[in-house]
């Protein structure tokens, strides 16, 4: 009983030590937004109250932050998976592209029941979004070239790609803007609204955001209870341990990219099946680089990835809507957003030296 109650405790100064760097990131972000309001002359209860309209107020509003969120998941969700195998994933913003591209090619040349094609255009952007974390998992294993420098250079090349396939080939005739033509009916994922019933009609929340929860819980099972997740997480701890016990680095390298990138290709579906119904060039509003502090403030857990992305979510749609209510600038949001990384990240080093 006693050994019980020891372990409980342990447990649970671990949590309270792991969740209060981000707590301590979030509360300073919103006093600092207040501060920077008052010392300007705005009122700073103005500004609060328009995040809870705007986030809390109703279902309808709260579904926005959750639409707002469901590519953040995805992509967060892929940069942890990279970080447990000791790998910085920057290239989600080039896998998510390739991906949303493959489905939307799905989408509007596969003639199938609704049934198979959904099922087709998700897999068609997994293959191609890993395929696209593949090259720069190869790169490494092989050659020892840096991740981080390949998946960025993959970045501009997965921009520039699709945008030459939309402008020269395959842009919609009689339009004006980068897109594709609109993907079959049967290819589009249905809307919540017209399932639950609280929900207007015009809400935005679609089924893409149950894929990213069944993403999440999929996420924690393999990391925490399979050999794939074990051997991934102790290749990013030791991997010299790792080789010792039978288990290759490189192999686990390339295929941790290639699951990442799959995740990352997620993103891409929730937009092109769930939002635009096309590809549209340069729909992502940096989803791929806002991934990275997701994963980080979520401490790559998949549960903390969630409820991470959510803050951001929220934080997305709050910016619309306090730039069109109080005029204040979105970018007080894109600053208060860095400054939460560098408060997390100072914050972070500071519990690690306090445990030593």
């Amino acid at each position: 009983m006693k050994e019980i109650l020891y372990k409980s405790v342990v447990q649970l100064r671990q949590l309270l030590r792991d969740l209060l760097p981000p707590l301590l990131a979030i509360c300073g972000f919103f006093l600092l937004c207040g501060v920077v309001l008052y010392c300007s002359g705005r009122n700073p209860l103005e500004f609060y109250t328009t995040i809870y309209m705007s986030g809390f107020s109703s279902f309808d509003e709260f579904g926005g932050v959750l639409f707002y969120a469901t590519p953040l998941i995805f992509t967060g969700l892929a940069v942890a998976i990279g970080f447990k195998g000791g790998l910085l994933n920057i290239g989600c913003e080039g896998q998510l592209n390739v991906a949303a591209f493959a489905a939307a090619l799905v989408g509007i040349h596969l003639r199938l029941p609704l049934v198979l094609l959904v099922p087709f255009c998700i897999v068609a952007a997994m293959i191609a979004g890993g395929t696209w974390g593949t090259i720069p998992g190869i790169l490494k294993a092989k050659f020892g070239a840096h991740e981080v420098i390949n998946t960025i250079m993959m970045n501009f090349i997965a921009a520039i790609l699709t945008n030459f396939l939309v402008t020269s080939i395959y842009q919609e005739p009689g339009q004006m803007n980068l897109q594709t033509s609109p993907i079959q009916e049967t290819a589009r994922l249905p809307r919540l609204a017209g399932v639950l019933t609280f929900l207007p009609d015009d809400n935005l929340l679609n089924t893409s955001f149950l894929l990213a929860c069944v993403c999440v819980i999929i996420a924690y099972i393999f990391l925490k209870w399979t050999r794939w997740g074990y051997e991934l997480r102790l290749v990013g701890k030791a991997p010299e341990v790792a080789e010792y016990g039978g288990i290759n680095p490189r192999v686990v390298i390339v295929w941790g990219m290639s699951l990442s990138g799959a995740i990352s290709g997620l993103a891409g579906v929730a937009d092109v099946m769930g939002y635009n119904y096309r590809y549209v060039d340069s729909f992502s509003s940096g989803w791929g680089f806002t991934g990275i502090a997701v994963a980080l403030l979520g401490k790559n857990h998949p549960f903390g990835v969630f409820a991470a992305a959510l803050l951001f979510g929220l934080l997305d749609k709050v910016a619309l809507d306090i730039e069109f209510m109080l005029e204040i600038p979105r970018g007080l949001f894109l600053i208060g957003q860095g400054l939460l990384i560098v408060a997390l990240v100072c914050l972070e080093g500071m519990s690690k030296k306090v445990k030593v």
